[in-house]
Order: structure tokens, then C-alpha cells, then sequence
């Protein structure tokens, strides 16, 4: 079974989070954790990966903080999750950009999976970090997928 791991889903969660509270003044990573209720040193690796994908930029100092690197709308959840997560192929053979599995001439399963691939990319695509603010109508609330 596929799964996004819970570094998936706080991503997720911690992009949503700076979408909703985004203004000028960036975000501390306490204030995010307390809302989320992930401990501040698992959201900090969190954060060095947004960072260091470009998703996030930080301040530092008194006053510093993160906050988006784009708008809302410049996210799209496969974005986030492939920044978190890395490959989002429900098997290995799909992983490499090229697929050097010896039975893959004759697969019979390869165009099954490569199908929920290109399903699963193409609703994560669909879906905005402004999408789901909006669908939220200002109460953000979220499953912790247990």
C-alpha cells in the first residue's frame, strides 16, 4: 500500500499553516509547531527540507521567522509532498527517470501502475495550498491520517 508519511502529511499541513497566517510579518516555527502539534524538532527537519527546496524562506533574528516563498496559489500539493516525500510512484520501477527494471518489455503490470501514477500526480497538481484554504472556510482543522 501506498502511504504519504507523516513528514508528508506535516508538510502538508506546516505549508498550509504559513498560507493562512501569511502576512508581512513571517511565521515562527513555535507558533506553526503549538498549531499543529508537532514537536518543534521534527518540524525543524521539516522545515530545512521546505527550505531547501525553495518552498519556504526564513528571517532570522528577533522578529524572524518563515513564510511562503510564493503565493498560495503557486503551490500545488504534489509540490509539497514530492518535496517531502521525493518520488511519488506507487512501485520502484517507476522511481528512476528511467525505468531499468529487466522484466519491463514484458510487464504486464507496468501500464497499471504507471496509470495510478499519472492519476495520482495529476489530482495532486489539481489541488493549490489556496484550494485547500478555501475549503477550509477559515477553520483549519486536520486528520492525522491514523
Amino acid at each position: 500500500m501506498m502511504r504519504i508519511s507523516t513528514k508528508g502529511r506535516y508538510a502538508l499541513r506546516i505549508m498550509l499553516d504559513l498560507a493562512e497566517h501569511a502576512s508581512r510579518v513571517p511565521v515562527s516555527l513555535r507558533d506553526v509547531a503549538e498549531r499543529q502539534h508537532i514537536t518543534p524538532k521534527y518540524m525543524e527537519s521539516i522545515m530545512a527540507i521546505l527550505l531547501r527546496e525553495g518552498l519556504v524562506t526564513s528571517v532570522r533574528g528577533k522578529a524572524g521567522g518563515y513564510r511562503l516563498a510564493r503565493s498560495a496559489e503557486q503551490y500545488t500539493a504534489y509540490d509539497i509532498l514530492e518535496a517531502a516525500e521525493g518520488d511519488l510512484v506507487p512501485v520502484q520501477c517507476l522511481a528512476q527517470s528511467e525505468n531499468t527494471c529487466a522484466l519491463r518489455e514484458s510487464c504486464a503490470t507496468l501500464p497499471v501502475w504507471q496509470g495510478l501514477a499519472d492519476v495520482i500526480r495529476e489530482y495532486l497538481q489539481g489541488v493549490t495550498l489556496a484550494d485547500m484554504r478555501e475549503r477550509s472556510h477559515g477553520s483549519l482543522t486536520y486528520c492525522d491520517g491514523i
